[in-house]
């Protein structure tokens, strides 16, 4: 577990994108169900202290850094999912 209370996942399209549904519920204090995938991010009202503290979730669940402006410069979390797993592909192996 990390300081967040998350815990490392696998990096497929599914747990990332399972997991930042998650993540963005907490933020917002909606059951998790309540978060669309495909739905624009900017529908959930997420201010830059969310973004910043979602990008810290992201480094320290995954090991990539992102920039919070990324956070804005998708669409929704299919799209930031799949940003994430071309950062993860990036990423030396260990």
């Amino acid at each position: 577990m990390t300081e967040h209370g998350t815990t490392a996942i696998e990096p497929t399209s599914e747990n990332i994108r399972d997991w930042l549904q998650g993540r963005v519920a907490h933020y917002i204090d909606e059951p998790k169900d309540a978060v669309d995938a495909k739905a624009p991010l900017a529908d959930y009202g997420l201010d830059s202290v969310y973004a910043f503290a979602l990008c810290g979730d992201i480094e320290d669940t995954l090991g990539v850094t992102i920039e919070p402006t990324l956070i804005w410069d998708v669409e929704n979390l299919v799209d930031l999912t799949d940003r994430i797993l071309d950062l993860v592909a990036e990423q030396p192996q260990r």
